[in-house]
């Protein structure tokens, strides 16, 4: 094997061509994909490379029964095998291999195998295959690489997770000691293979022998954010060094990502690196930042509402309305970072929440006529609100989970039976998703029947606490409305008013001069209410009116099981041009009319009256009276026994 310069970049020869080597090799792989079949032609005159590419069987069978060799290279040092494999002709493999075809053959400007065409091209049908004959994909073709090292640089990542599954080195180097995580952290520019690799446990942390370079230094020199990220939360080291010296903040400013360079930074401040004192580390700590922001809450909420209500002369009010307002300013210049929208949520509510039965009962119950049977209704609210909330907070909303075995055998079965996609499988978690699922990307987790995440609950919404969410925002309007009711009886009592004499200045001007404290409350409980209103009659209207999940009203688009033509190959069900908007009727399969709906959701059952549908949502991979494809069949005419389960 030739030997390598130490001062090129190992990945640099791929940029120059359009399928990893130099641009003619390209082009001539490129001319060599036939997708359409031709017209009415005498396929007679057709040579044998021309028929495999065209897929035109009887014509390969003509030539090939009258006696040409099936491993003859053409005048490009290419076998028949090789045209076969990058065109997808999975019969006339089949055919071939059964007449004595070379499977592991190299050939061509790259002396690659038909397992390397395939490959580079994405035919995961044809991967199968192949493998299935007894191809070798650790073989490296004339650039170094094996074909997962292809399969990750061209983001295949069906195959790269198939060839780990069958056993593949997900480590595995190529000549300049470069690993499939390092390729696809250089030239994807997305989640996946990469993720996919980080989740088989590839290593973050490995350089190259030729530069140096971690996965970390390649993303951050092509600027690939997602990578930096994902590797960001893996806790890859920031410190190693490449052959240059240089750290990955380094080679971020070399190359002028300053985006990264300030991600590095605030990474670096997150871990605990480069503080020289001690107010350094302390504002700089992750966990010490998220306990401020989530605690910020409570004193915003309290002191917007009660410096007004002190008694004590107006300057000094406004003295404590500006050192309130500093303090906010020093919290956001140290301890808030782009995590705030994610965690106050649940601290507003809570604090919310928390002040107005403060008020309720400090300033509000005097006023409001309280029989028994309205205080048995306000304690069984209350009551209710917080079981409610505890529940969809803290039960798992159906988080799908398998183990490593698991993972392996559900790609290795997905891609034999030609249905290993990303629509159907998870990259991260690894499963076989069931239908009506979605993969969170806040929790990073599979959900089963995903309607959406919740920063008010900071959890997912999902198959086992939809519910909970739904009688969560029922007894909060009716909280809130309690509140808006004692806020008025409160106002009348103290400072009656008629908008007609009094205008909204003059009755801003009462209320407020009454109680502050009071003003804010309601203030607050009255914008509640619109929020909380909008969401829960959203929340009604889908999974009572429509059967449908948040999820798929808002991505119905990509759910075949919702155009009612399933299964199809196209995304919705039907065709139309690319330019065209969709405007197709959604047809949900799990609409069983609104009562129905409301008695499944609800998981409601009475005397065998109320029978809520109960369905397995955790393990259902297809509709209801549609037939689960076996998958412990082959669909390639190839024996199983030549699969290895690793």
């Amino acid at each position: 094997m030739e030997e390598v310069d130490p001062s090129c970049n190992p990945v640099q020869p791929l940029l120059e061509g359009g399928s990893g080597g130099t641009a003619t090799t390209g082009e001539k792989q490129k001319d060599a994909m036939v997708d359409l079949q031709p017209g009415q032609e005498d396929y007679s005159n057709y040579d044998i490379v021309r028929a495999v590419q065209f897929g035109i069987m009887a014509r390969v069978y003509e030539l090939v029964e009258g006696g040409l060799n099936v491993n003859e290279m053409d005048r490009e040092n290419v076998s028949i095998l090789h045209w076969a494999a990058i065109n997808n002709r999975l019969d006339i493999v089949k055919y071939l291999v059964g007449k004595g075809a070379i499977v592991d053959r190299f050939g061509g400007d790259l002396d690659s195998t038909p397992l390397h065409w395939a490959t580079r091209q994405g035919h995961l049908t044809m991967v199968v295959l192949l493998l299935g004959f007894g191809a070798d994909p650790t073989l490296r073709d004339g650039q170094g690489f094996s074909c997962i090292h292809l399969a990750s640089q061209f983001g295949h990542t069906a195959i790269v997770a198939y060839l780990i599954a069958k056993g593949g080195d997900v480590d595995m180097v190529d000549r300049n000691g470069m690993t499939p995580l390092m390729y696809s952290s250089y030239r994807v520019f997305g989640y996946d293979p990469t993720r996919l690799l980080i989740t088989m446990g590839a290593g973050i942390n490995k350089q190259d022998k030729v530069n140096g370079n971690t996965p970390l230094h390649l993303a951050c020199q092509t600027g690939n954010t997602c990578v930096v990220k994902m590797l960001f939360d893996k806790k890859a080291d920031l410190d190693i060094l490449n052959a240059k010296g240089q750290t990955a903040m380094d080679a971020a400013a070399e190359y002028k990502h300053a985006n990264i360079v300030k991600r590095m930074k605030q990474e670096r401040a997150d871990r605990g690196l480069d503080h020289t004192n001690f107010v350094s580390k302390f504002t700089g700590n992750k966990n010490t930042r998220t306990r401020v922001m989530w605690w910020f809450p409570f004193f915003a909420v309290y002191a917007i509402g009660i410096i007004p209500e002190l008694s004590i002369p107006w300057y000094y009010k406004l003295i404590l309305a500006l050192l309130s307002a500093g303090i906010w300013k020093f919290l956001q210049m140290f301890f808030f970072d782009e995590r705030l929208m994610n965690i106050v949520p649940v601290s507003v509510y809570l604090s919310s929440k928390l002040m107005m039965y403060i008020t309720w009962f400090l300033y509000l119950l005097p006023y409001v006529e309280m029989t028994w049977t309205k205080t048995v209704l306000f304690l069984l609210n209350t009551v209710l609100l917080c079981y409610n909330f505890y529940m969809a907070w803290q039960t798992d909303p159906g988080f799908i989970k398998s183990n490593r075995e698991q993972k392996l055998q559900t790609i290795i079965d997905l891609a034999e039976k030609q249905t290993l996609t990303l629509n159907q499988f998870c990259s991260t978690c690894l499963i076989h998703r069931p239908i009506r699922s979605k993969h969170c990307s806040a929790c990073d987790k599979c959900v089963a029947k995903f309607d959406h995440h919740c920063p008010w609950t900071d959890n997912c919404i999902g198959a086992y606490n939809h519910k909970y969410f739904i009688g969560f925002l029922m007894f909060l309007l009716c909280m809130l409305s309690w509140c808006v009711h004692g806020t008025f009886a409160y106002w009348r009592a103290n400072c009656p008013f008629d908008i007609y004499e009094d205008g909204i200045t003059g009755i801003l001007y009462k209320v407020l001069k009454t109680s502050p404290w009071v003003f804010w409350v309601g203030a607050n409980a009255m914008v509640h209410i619109v929020w909380v209103t909008v969401l829960l009659s959203c929340q009604l209207y889908q999974v009572v009116w429509l059967g449908m999940t948040t999820n798929e009203r808002m991505n119905h688009g990509r759910y075949t099981y919702l155009s009612g033509n399933y299964p199809q190959s196209h995304a919705h069900g039907h065709s139309h041009g690319d330019d065209k908007e969709c405007k197709h009727k959604v047809k949900n399969p799990f609409d069983r009319g609104p009562i129905r709906n409301l008695i499944d959701i609800l998981d409601l059952q009475f005397c065998g009256l109320l029978r809520p549908n109960r369905i397995d949502w955790m393990n259902l991979y297809s509709l209801p009276g549609h037939k689960t494809p076996s998958l412990g069949k082959m669909n390639f005419g190839v024996s199983r026994e030549n699969y290895q389960f690793v």
